[in-house]
């Protein structure tokens, strides 16, 4: 699998990732009903580097970095990923994560944080946890899932 750099041409692909994940409602605080182009605009914003994981014939995994804050707070960045359905389950997350880190530590990034991990993805929570995360916060009922109603929303944490 090559992790590499999101071009233009990844769009479609892109969008076939982000769009049940958004219209689920249930990991991200993304509005449901939010267009393809407002959703690519966000995933590949100017603030961001945007990435996809590519197993050599189709887009089957994208992830973004930032810095989480400005100025003081820049030192810290923050990570949005996402895996095709298709790919769930096969280490697609991890492959990202692990490209993530390396690529935060060569951009000067001295942590990485999520901002809001929602509780009830077990599966998330448990990776990110086995990646040396740590939760540092917890925003009680912070997150309204679809089936679920109110769950909390974690923060986590980790040094480079």
């Amino acid at each position: 699998m090559l992790i590499r750099p999101a071009r233009a041409e990844d769009r479609s692909a892109i969008w076939t990732i982000l769009e049940p994940v958004i219209r689920a409602g249930e990991t991200y605080t993304l509005d449901r009903d939010m267009s393809e182009t407002d959703a690519l605009d966000y995933w590949l914003g100017a603030d961001k580097e945007s990435f996809v994981a590519d197993d050599g014939g189709s887009i089957i995994g994208t992830y973004y970095i930032r810095a989480n804050q400005a100025g003081g707070g820049n030192h810290v960045c923050n990570c949005g990923y996402m895996t095709a359905r298709q790919a769930a389950g096969q280490g697609v997350a991890r492959i990202m994560h692990q490209h993530s880190l390396a690529h935060a530590r060569q951009r000067g990034f001295r942590a990485m944080q999520f901002n809001f991990v929602v509780s009830s993805n077990e599966r998330a929570v448990r990776l990110w946890q086995s990646l040396d995360f740590q939760v540092v916060g917890r925003l009680p009922r912070a997150f309204r899932h679809p089936t679920l109603g109110f769950v909390d929303a974690l923060v986590m944490y980790r040094d480079l």
